[in-house]
């Protein structure tokens, strides 16, 4: 468990360091620089050219040098200079993909629940893999109960051996792999990072608008006009701000139910269990809060990427319900003719 933990870990530094691409606009005192009406964090290193004229007139004003750029139909991954490996494998053909499936459909919000379906069916193959752990873990769990009561109180060396080779029987019996969740891991993060770096870059996706929601602005701007003056809360609250409220609702219902399906059972002690129990609840709180702050484009990409991961783990579970209630159907039916 420790030697997963840490490699999430070392994933989760590893991605940060590399998705550190994006710069911003500062004004003469060093601040960074926000569009007025969303309250989205202008980049300097946008991909493509904004249309929105106070927008230009804001990069205009703070020196950022946006005729150099293609306009947004016209951005290819070639375009522009060299910015790094990040950069040419994962943001600008995101970027390109997001803008053409945006061009077909007539709406950038759209786009983004699209693109984010693709992706998760190109890696579906790794993440159904993690799913089932999942619910082999669950099957598995009255088997590991009885080994964790049969090794209470027995804290030997010798003792912990015969546990992690009786561990690793019921492994092989549920065929499960304890590493299988990391794989996803690993390339969940990284595509997280990049949609959040390519959503911030791409003028043309948080100038957009999607069912009423500016797809630059985040339910805390909404609601608070970016700071936490109940003056304005109570004004946004009654002029139809309060559909912002609904996107971090949604997000807690679809990353709950995500992370209660997709969790598994640990396989450690009831303290382990429980400590994995309190460690789910706070990122659960954490996620939620840090939604407030998200672009409802970033919001899109998560809740549509959680519904999917409900609909997957649903799916699986009932396929291995219905495997193992056909087992047992012939199991039975060669008893009887036996």
């Amino acid at each position: 468990m420790r030697k997963k933990i840490g490699l999430l870990l070392l994933v989760g530094l590893m991605t940060l360091s590399l998705s550190g691409c994006t710069t911003y606009v500062k004004d003469e005192n060093g601040n960074t620089v926000k569009e007025a009406t969303t309250g989205q964090t202008l980049a300097s290193n946008i991909l493509c050219k904004p249309t929105n004229k106070d927008v230009i007139k804001t990069y205009e004003k703070n020196d950022v040098d946006i005729d150099k750029l293609p306009s947004c139909d016209k951005f290819t991954p070639a375009s522009g200079e060299y910015g790094g490996i990040w950069e040419t494998i994962f943001i600008k053909p995101l970027s390109w993909f997001i803008i053409k499936v945006g061009e077909i459909l007539g709406n950038y919000g759209l786009a983004i629940i699209v693109v984010t379906l693709i992706i998760r069916l190109i890696i579906f193959p790794i993440s159904k893999k993690s799913a089932l752990q999942s619910e082999n873990m669950k099957f598995a769990q009255k088997d590991l109960e009885k080994l964790e009561r049969k090794y209470r109180g027995r804290e030997s060396q010798e003792d912990q051996m015969m546990k992690a080779q009786e561990m690793m029987g019921i492994y092989k019996k549920y065929d499960i792999n304890p590493m299988s969740g990391c794989l996803f891991a690993f390339i969940q993060m990284p595509l997280f990072f990049a949609f959040l770096e390519s959503l911030n870059r791409l003028p043309i996706v948080f100038e957009g608008k999607f069912l009423g929601f500016n797809l630059g602005m985040s339910p805390f701007v909404r609601l608070f006009g970016g700071s936490f003056d109940f003056s304005v809360f109570l004004d946004s609250f009654t002029n139809d701000g309060w559909i912002y409220l609904l996107l971090p609702i949604l997000v807690a219902l679809t990353t709950f139910f995500s992370f209660r399906l997709n969790s598994g059972v640990s396989s450690g002690s009831e303290e382990q269990q429980h400590q994995m129990k309190i460690m789910m609840n706070v990122m659960l709180v954490f996620i939620v809060i840090t939604s407030f702050t998200m672009p409802t484009s970033i919001i899109l990409y998560w809740i549509t990427g959680s519904l999917f991961t409900i609909i997957q783990a649903e799916v699986i579970r009932r396929m291995k319900e219905n495997a193992r209630g056909s087992e047992k159907r012939i199991k039975k039916q060669r008893r009887s003719a036996k």
